[in-house]
């Protein structure tokens, strides 16, 4: 499957977290995009080095500016089970505004067309790095990164296409 491209319209799917009550919830990506701004950014694994001194903590100290700048959502998800994404999430006391949401099973990824096989490291099928840019369910900016790379895809890069 080829990967997601400017212009086209976000797959719906539906992804996990915890909510406040520490309650286990299934939301769809279409009912937190229809009719907004949002920023999918998706990282490798919770817990990993860059994705968690650099990639999300980018995203926590920049969600201010990106509101500023119309956006909605700041969504964060992983191919990583729902228990794995709230623990990871409470390391960042200080986020107000960033959603830590699982792909437990990589279908989402998969229907975006962002896999990346990380096999040979142990880690199995997981999510490219990747920050889009969607406005009403329509791509907008697609920032996705080869390999385990972190050149395109941080909170700043996002801020510029806005």
């Amino acid at each position: 499957m080829a990967p997601i491209t400017v212009d086209e319209s976000i797959p719906d799917g539906t992804l996990a977290y915890f909510d406040e009550n520490d309650q286990l919830q299934e939301i769809s990506i279409h009912s937190l995009a229809s009719g907004k701004k949002i920023i999918i950014f998706a990282v490798p694994g919770a817990f990993t080095p860059t994705c968690s001194m650099k990639h999300v903590p980018g995203f926590i100290e920049q969600a201010e500016a990106l509101k500023s700048k119309g956006v909605d959502e700041i969504l964060c998800i992983s191919v990583n089970d729902p228990f794995v994404m709230k623990a990871w999430a409470k390391t960042y006391p200080e986020n107000k505004h960033v959603k830590f949401l699982a792909d437990g099973s990589g279908t989402y990824t998969h229907a975006l067309g962002l896999e990346l096989d990380l096999t040979e490291k142990g880690l199995g099928v997981r999510s490219r790095r990747f920050a889009l840019l969607v406005e009403d369910l329509k791509v907008k900016a697609a920032n996705i990164e080869s390999g385990g790379e972190f050149i395109v895809s941080s909170a700043e890069d996002i801020l510029k296409a806005l």
